[in-house]
């Protein structure tokens, strides 16, 4: 009679502890099966690079806070089941995807996207062999899209190339791609970045106009804070006819326009050259951009610090730091006591 009631005891207990495993495992389930599902809003940018040096933590916490998944934590368990290393690289996932389906990319490795950074001030040709060079488009061809009629009409671009639109940034396409929708990438990451500085709307040619000014002060300004005291400067001459004489316009010159090696300094003779860009023998502004500005230089243009300035000099190339003047002779004596020799 005792045993029988041990024995009853015991399959009771089992019951309920069966019972609870069953519910803990269902609930567990459950909990797994929402976490490992897409998030509730789809994300419009699929983009998604693994660095060099990210650990499968680091990894995770990004892909939550910029949402591709629910659950780090899910992430982390998913991890230390599968044991698979994350191979560094850019992705393009294509959305909505589960954790594990994004975790099965991520450790495959098969990139579809080419990471290529432009960087602020370069020129349509140096900008085009870097293209060339990640196996994007051929170089040619990018150039004959920097100066296609029919697109630079569609775009509304008041020149003979996209020079100046060409905005610089991290981009990720494929090998191969088509040069004339790389060009169309780039300049739509422009006309969005403009509008986003703009206060006003402006027409196509006061656009032209600031791009060909923002494209002068990328190739002049070293330090961020100075680049909107540099941009008055150049409003300031103009307001009085004054050339902007930009080293940076000569040294277009001699390096776009002639062909010849970047001048380590530029020399009084440069200055003198008989070219419209030159800024030192021609008023007002150049015919076009001599560089793809990037975000400071515009901005700058489109909100220039007010000032009185004239003239500005170089008094440190280390740190990159300018010496402001109202006079031509502040600039002179600014040269004495500043500019070692």
């Amino acid at each position: 009679m005792i045993f029988y009631k041990i024995l009853t005891v015991i399959l009771k207990t089992l019951t309920v502890l069966v019972g609870l495993v069953l519910v803990f495992s269902a609930v567990g389930l459950c909990v797994a099966i929402n976490w490992n599902a897409p998030p509730n809003t789809v994300k419009q940018d699929s983009l998604f690079e693994v660095k060099q040096g990210e650990n499968a933590r680091v990894i995770g916490r990004r892909l939550e806070d910029e949402g591709f998944i629910k659950s780090r934590w899910f992430w982390y368990a998913l991890n230390r089941w599968k044991k698979e290393p994350l191979k560094t690289g850019s992705y393009e996932l294509e959305l909505p995807a589960t954790q594990m389906e994004i975790y099965d990319v991520l450790t495959r490795g098969k990139q579809t996207l080419v990471k290529v950074t432009i960087p602020e001030g370069l020129t349509a040709t140096k900008t085009a062999r870097i293209f060339a060079e990640a196996g994007i488009c051929d170089e040619e061809e990018f150039l004959q899209a920097v100066g296609n009629a029919g697109l630079l009409a569609r775009y509304l671009v008041p020149a003979s190339s996209f020079e100046g639109y060409l905005f610089p940034d991290t981009y990720f396409f494929e090998e191969g791609y088509p040069a004339e929708k790389v060009v169309q990438v780039l300049v739509d990451n422009f006309f969005k970045r403009f509008a986003e500085t703009a206060a006003a709307d402006f027409s196509p040619w006061e656009i032209f106009e600031k791009v060909t000014l923002a494209s002068i002060v990328e190739r002049e300004y070293r330090l961020k804070e100075e680049a909107p005291v540099m941009a008055s400067v150049f409003f300031n001459r103009m307001k009085i006819n004054m050339p902007l004489q930009s080293c940076a316009t000569v040294e277009y010159i001699i390096t776009e326009i002639q062909g010849k090696p970047h001048p380590e300094i530029l020399l009084t003779q440069d200055t003198k050259i008989k070219d419209p860009y030159n800024t030192y023998i021609h008023t007002g502004l150049p015919p076009a951009p001599i560089s793809n500005p990037g975000y400071i230089a515009l901005n700058a243009v489109l909100n220039p610090a007010p000032s009185d300035y004239l003239y500005f000099r170089l008094i440190d190339p280390g740190a990159g730091k300018h010496y402001f003047s109202k006079t031509f002779d502040s600039h002179i004596e600014a040269g004495k006591l500043y500019v070692k020799r």
